[in-house]
């Protein structure tokens, strides 16, 4: 008796890279979105805007406080139930809704973190030279904060290409959810999810790898 299926395991290959693009497509929009939400947010914590800083509290509190689990059927079988014009949300907007705020509230503090990190003598000079505070963010602030933020930033971007893997509770046909599915029909589950662990491992450590050329990038304007 053979320990493992060879020939399944090499020919579900083509068949689960049909789905990968779906999972890189999530884990791509919903990173998007959550860079933009954090950046707001960050900015609204450095700056100590009234009203909305108390709030952006209140959210990176309960989204870093709660399974993604439970924020993904909050927002597919919850909040439609809720408002009844949400019916029309599919498990691909919920999944995208849920990676975007849950990952947003880990990113806002770690952008927070980078551009309060930035040495305050910088900001003072550049001002004293007459940078407006739009050239002091675009010039010093933000090149400097994008550097220290990059590697935090990519680590949160693979921790969301794995977390795609949950889209399939919500009927989401994605990488996890056709692996599911073969590995149903064929009973051979420990060769299918065998093919769909190492798809996963080859997608981060090419996004590893990009990781390390970007930060030499970064820190070449850095190196003495």
């Amino acid at each position: 008796m053979d320990v493992l299926n060879v020939e399944y395991m090499l020919g579900l290959v083509p068949v689960l890279l049909g789905y990968l693009p779906l999972t890189l497509q999530l884990a791509g929009v919903g990173m998007v979105l959550a860079l933009i939400l954090a950046c707001l947010f960050a900015v609204v914590r450095v700056l100590r805007i009234p009203v909305l800083n108390q709030l952006t509290i209140v959210f990176i509190s309960f989204f870093r406080g709660t399974p993604l689990l439970v924020q993904l059927f909050l927002f597919y079988y919850g909040l439609p139930q809720l408002v009844s014009a949400l019916t029309v949300i599919n498990g691909i907007t919920a999944t995208i809704m849920g990676l975007t705020m849950h990952f947003s509230a880990y990113m806002a503090e770690s952008i927070r973190a980078a551009i309060v990190g930035v040495d305050r003598s910088q900001t003072e000079a550049a001002l004293s030279i007459g940078m407006t505070n739009g050239q002091l963010m675009r010039r010093i602030v933000l090149p400097q904060a994008t550097r220290v933020a990059l590697p935090t930033l990519m680590n949160y971007f693979i921790d969301m290409i794995k977390a795609t893997s949950l889209a399939f509770t919500l009927g989401v046909t994605e990488l996890m959810g056709a692996t599911q599915k073969e590995a149903a029909g064929s009973f051979l589950y420990f060769e299918a999810f065998i093919v769909a662990a190492i798809m996963y491992w080859i997608v981060v450590e090419m996004l590893s790898k990009l990781q390390h050329y970007l930060e030499i990038r970064l820190n070449k304007a850095y190196s003495r």
